[in-house]
């Protein structure tokens, strides 16, 4: 799926939402390749995502209330950074997103460049946060 479908398929879901139902359609995003995307705010509640590939992709303030999601993705609100992790492969917190293995790899150097202090004091509630899920 390129940027221009996904783009259509999102607007009409757009309208979808704020109609209620009575206009637009619903996105169906079943087993769409949305790796790497940037769905940064997107309006997706109540869409379709079972299968999709969402590896990489930017959720950050996406609305994906009532949304189907890819089995066993998680999604933390209420931490530092807001946090999903997707078949327990790969972890976003906030806007870093990387694999579970390459998350529990960083030096504390490099965990503070990615926000200073914040992130340095934050990142064992991440660890603990990984051994949990």
């Amino acid at each position: 799926m390129n940027s221009d479908e996904l783009r259509k398929i999102l607007d009409e879901h757009k309208v979808w939402v704020k109609s209620l139902g009575e206009d637009g359609s619903k996105a169906d995003l079943c087993r769409a390749n949305l790796r790497e995307a940037d769905l940064y705010g997107a309006k997706l509640r109540e869409a379709d995502l079972r299968g999709a590939d969402l590896r990489g992709a930017n959720l950050f303030e996406a609305n994906l209330y009532g949304a189907n999601l890819p089995e066993f993705t998680f999604m933390i609100i209420g931490e530092t950074y807001p946090i999903t992790i997707t078949n327990g492969e790969y972890l976003r917190a906030g806007c870093q997103h990387h694999s579970v293995e390459k998350w529990r790899q960083f030096t504390k150097e490099e965990i503070s460049g990615m926000d200073g202090r914040k992130a340095l004091e934050f990142y064992p509630r991440l660890l603990d946060i990984l051994d949990f899920y």
